[in-house]
């Protein structure tokens, strides 16, 4: 029997992408980043490193690293939420990279 229209690959991608993301709490945040953070945060900040449950987020700037100091709870509790586990325990805000990347 042949199909008689071709079949999406929307589902069988997304399935590949989660395969092949690494198992670690960054790579699950950075997943589910956008969805959690708001188009707006996340386009003035994303998320760099995890240590012990700190996300660490790279900002556009001191301003937006004050603004996500102040809503950093709600921030948790979003991104624990849409990871659908309390993972997260902080958010740290960094305006550099650092030294490691360039």
């Amino acid at each position: 029997m042949r199909r008689r229209a071709p079949r999406p690959v929307g589902a069988a991608v997304e399935a590949l992408a989660q395969r092949l993301a690494p198992a670690t709490l960054l790579a699950h945040v950075q997943r589910v980043w956008e969805e959690a953070a708001g188009p707006v945060i996340a386009r003035e900040a994303e998320p760099l490193s995890e240590r012990d449950g700190t996300v660490t987020l790279l900002c556009s700037s001191a301003v937006w690293m004050q603004e996500i100091d102040l809503i950093g709870p709600v921030l948790v509790d979003a991104l624990n939420d849409a990871l659908g586990s309390e993972r997260v325990k902080a958010v740290r805000c960094v305006a550099t990279a650092g030294r490691r990347r360039r």
